[in-house]
């Protein structure tokens, strides 16, 4: 993912990055919303914040024959593990800050944007507005976030319910992050004049019965970094922030807690190309 200007750094930064991208990144999901997007055979694709790689090498085996795939980030760990993992003959990875011009990148048929915006809260509509140069006339632009982010549970404590929306605020107001990212991706792309926009609604998290493993290390990793990136202080609780992940793992490995994030998806055409 690309660097946040508030802190200087993306917000979920850290050493296990890696790790949690390519456990929590489920290559069957961006097949089905990729196709649903539009891609399609012979296609130049651009991955815009493609973190590990793993989206891009989907998407540019969902171009065969004869597609091409870049993969862009601002991370250069990212991207050399990208590299290393990924590239072959119709991929290159690019380290890159998508809010500057990317022009020499050339143009695409199919620009793939997923849970990028929901980190410049403010200054989203101009991201996009950036990436939309290297969209081709006639060509696909696909923007993906969620909506309502990691705030919709049932059966949680109410100390608890108060504390994750006061972290969520304290995310946006510090950090730039919108936990409300996906019902604004529709005016993005008509402000911008694309046509035949389509949007899909779908969930994302949901989470009932046992917990696996996979969720269970994915929004630790979520907690942890918000707590620890904007100083959040949990007053509510007489251990700070180890009493409040100790009723988190509590609540959260509940069979019976029911907790979802809808995925709003999307996509438009660039006005111009040839029908």
């Amino acid at each position: 993912m690309f660097q946040n200007e508030y802190l200087n750094e993306y917000l979920m930064e850290s050493m296990e990055e890696i790790t949690r991208l390519n456990i929590k990144t489920d290559c069957s999901s961006v097949i089905e919303q990729a196709q649903w997007a539009g891609v399609d055979a012979g296609m130049r694709i651009a991955d815009i914040c493609c973190g590990v790689g793993k989206t891009t090498k989907t998407l540019y085996e969902l171009a065969q024959p004869a597609g091409l795939a870049v993969g862009i980030d601002a991370s250069e760990t990212r991207t050399q593990y990208a590299e290393q993992k990924y590239k072959d003959s119709g991929i290159d990875f690019f380290c890159m800050d998508v809010r500057q011009d990317l022009g020499d990148l050339g143009t695409f048929d199919f620009v793939w944007v997923r849970f990028v915006l929901e980190y410049f809260r403010s200054t989203c509509f101009d991201i996009v507005r950036n990436i939309s140069e290297i969209v081709k006339p006639g060509g696909i632009l696909c923007l993906i976030d969620l909506d309502y982010n990691c705030l919709s549970h049932y059966g949680i404590p109410r100390r608890l319910e108060k504390t994750a929306f006061s972290l969520m605020k304290n995310l946006e107001t510090h950090i730039d992050f919108d936990p409300f990212a996906g019902r604004k991706l529709y005016s993005h792309i008509y402000r911008l004049g694309y046509e035949d926009i389509d949007i899909k609604i779908a969930a994302h998290h949901l989470i009932f019965g046992e917990l696996n493993q996979k969720d269970a290390y994915n929004w630790e990793k979520k907690i942890e970094a918000a707590a620890n990136k904007t100083g959040f202080r949990f007053d509510d609780y007489e251990n700070g922030y180890e009493g409040f992940i100790k009723e988190f793992r509590c609540f959260f490995s509940d069979p019976r807690r029911f907790t979802y994030t809808p995925l709003i998806m999307c996509r438009g055409v660039k006005p111009g190309g040839r029908r």
